[in-house]
């Protein structure tokens, strides 16, 4: 056999290994999980519905803490990637391309 063939062989062997298996779709994410009374006092997002349209300032973060009864406030920015781990102790604080807060929730 020459050496053109052996390396043909190796190669369609190779890439043969990549066709393989059948994908399988993966099952959609559950849905997080219902709130229970505890969850439910863990963050209260509703409590700063007047804040909507303020300018976010780090200033804020203490206070909105301690409004909503949460352990812990994330920023979310426009276009900023975040984990979508569910946390009902976690304050999500939504703004707008002008650091504006547009929205708050827990999770």
């Amino acid at each position: 056999m020459d050496r053109r063939t052996m390396i043909g062989i190796l190669v369609a062997g190779l890439l043969g290994g990549c066709v393989g298996a059948p994908r399988h779709e993966s099952a959609p994410a559950p849905p997080p999980p219902p709130m229970s009374q505890a969850d439910d006092e863990a963050c209260d997002a509703d409590a700063l519905a007047d804040w909507t349209g303020r300018d976010y300032r780090d200033a804020l973060t203490p206070r909105a803490r301690e409004r909503s009864g949460a352990e812990q406030v994330r920023v979310i920015r426009p276009g900023q990637g975040y984990t979508m781990d569910y946390r009902p102790d976690r304050l999500n604080l939504h703004l707008d391309e002008h650091g504006r807060i547009v929205g708050a929730d827990c999770g």
